[in-house]
């Protein structure tokens, strides 16, 4: 299954590449398939590419609903092992 994860745009650098915090965590990657992109902006990443742009809004919601399916799987891995 591929994924593509909401990330917040924190520098926007020279050819086409930016870094972004996804989760705390900050990425370098490449924005080459966008227009353009801004500090503060949401992007979905996938392998190193920012793929789309997306609202705040549409971020959190995103990374909730991740959260859960994280929190179901594990439920279902423990409830196989009992």
């Amino acid at each position: 299954m591929c994924l593509a994860i909401p990330a917040k745009v924190i520098v926007v650098e020279p050819d086409q590449m930016a870094v972004v915090s996804i989760e705390g965590v900050r990425k370098r990657i490449s924005v080459a398939l966008l227009d353009r992109v801004s500090v503060g902006e949401y992007v979905l990443v996938h392998v190193g590419f920012a793929l789309h742009r997306l609202s705040e809004e549409e971020a959190a919601r995103t990374l909730a609903l991740m959260a859960e399916g994280e929190a179901d799987e594990l439920l279902g891995e423990i409830d196989g092992a009992t």
